[in-house]
């Protein structure tokens, strides 16, 4: 069987056919061959729903730690001229707190652990609804909109401000150097040079924005950090790196799901009806379903710390392996039915904010983000409709990112 893949498996993980059906392409080798070794990137694939939470329970064998031990350049290529770029590129990320391997990711995690809190981020839920609202009836005379840009993208940006505490006069400034910090639009072979001059520039913004928050802490995830800092937990680096995490990862996932699961719905009038009949009961269950059916995240990467055997296969020490979200959560192993969206699947079991130790710090906050602005479209559209189906998505190997999403309704 595992000869077979090798021959109708192609390794190019970018092709357009790839990038536009991920689920067909990750389906064939979950069935083929579900730990495969892709020779042409140089990593382990892994795409059955029962391997991906056995790797994830097990973070002393697979270490988080990626820029800090992967051995190999990166993938797709990038300019050798950018070189140096990409060598503080991972210098850089290898202070965050989602590339550390415990004991320090233990310790980073628990000093905004309480912040993140489902509890804790429902406060925010009135808040959330404010931007929604403001932002449709910008929108509400046309019918029409693009998705990412009018909506998807502004509202979880505005949130992540809010919960920075980012001064009105500078988020401007800060927006558009969160542009260029988003990996996924920028799969290019000078992307590095893009994100390094990005991580340069949201550090300069941030350093004297923290020294601030040290002096007169508030109650916002800056001062947070800014706290931690003067109590030893984290250095000036890792705060900073963090908190431009935080922008991206604020931000760029949360608008993944709300234009993912409004591209099923489209997809999906009866879906859609079903919902609007009674969208404050759904709006839970629906919002899972859009992070199951078309997940914000594909696919996740981990190095080996030491050989391991999956499935008869030997993955060796300090290799690459990425697991697909996107294929496990079409498993049908795990899932009945898994290529059906079906707003009120229960039970939902969805890796699509990972699992484990390294489980998305701001999945209550995305959660809240994708049922609010269910709601809301639910309130004043009867009926979706794509103006264009012509779409295409971000080649990433790691974010399921339209470009673009127009719809109209009625």
């Amino acid at each position: 069987m595992q000869n077979d893949a090798t021959v109708v498996i192609d390794d190019d993980m970018f092709t357009p056919e790839v990038i536009a059906d991920p689920y067909a392409y990750y389906g064939r080798l979950r069935e083929l061959d579900p730990v495969h070794w892709n020779e042409k990137h140089r990593v382990w694939v892994v795409t059955a729903y029962e391997d991906i939470t056995w790797l994830t329970r097990r973070p002393d064998l697979f270490s988080s730690a990626v820029p800090a031990k992967d051995p190999l350049p990166p993938y797709p290529p990038i300019d050798e001229r950018d070189r140096d770029e990409y060598e503080y590129v991972q210098r850089g990320q290898s202070d965050r707190m989602v590339t550390r391997d415990r004991p320090s990711h233990r310790v980073m995690r628990s000093a905004l652990h309480d912040f993140f809190t489902p509890a804790a981020s429902d406060r925010w839920r009135p808040m959330i609804r404010g931007v929604i609202e403001r932002l449709l009836d910008r929108a509400a005379e046309a019918r029409r909109m693009d998705v990412i840009a009018d909506f998807a993208l502004p509202l979880p940006l505005h949130v992540i401000f809010e919960l920075m505490a980012i001064p009105e006069a500078d988020r401007p400034h800060v927006r558009s150097v969160a542009a260029n910090l988003m990996v996924g639009p920028r799969v290019s072979d000078s992307r590095m040079r893009d994100i390094a001059g990005a991580m340069r520039d949201i550090d300069d913004y941030l350093s004297p924005l923290v020294d601030q928050r040290a002096s007169a802490p508030g109650d916002d995830l800056v001062s947070l950090l800014a706290v931690a800092e003067s109590e030893g937990i984290y250095t000036r680096s890792e705060v900073l790196q963090n908190l431009g995490h935080l922008v991206v990862a604020g931000h760029e996932t949360s608008a993944n799901l709300i234009a993912n699961g409004l591209l099923a719905f489209v997809r999906h009038p009866d879906q859609w009806a079903r919902f609007r009949a009674d969208p404050d009961a759904l709006a839970a269950s629906a919002t899972e379903e859009c992070l199951r059916y078309d997940p914000p995240v594909k696919s996740i990467e981990r190095i080996a710390n030491e050989q391991v055997e999956l499935r008869g296969r030997t993955i060796g020490a300090l290799e690459r392996v990425r697991w697909f979200i996107a294929s496990a959560n079409r498993d049908p192993e795990r899932f009945p039915e898994p290529d059906t969206f079906d707003i009120t699947r229960s039970p939902n079991p969805h890796l699509s904010f990972g699992h484990g130790i390294h489980l998305c710090l701001g999945a209550a906050v995305a959660r809240i983000e994708g049922q609010e602005a269910l709601k809301a479209l639910a309130a004043r559209c009867t009926s979706l409709r794509l103006v264009s189906d012509d779409l295409e998505y971000v080649p990433a190997a790691h974010l399921r990112a339209l470009r673009r999403l127009e719809v109209s309704w009625s």
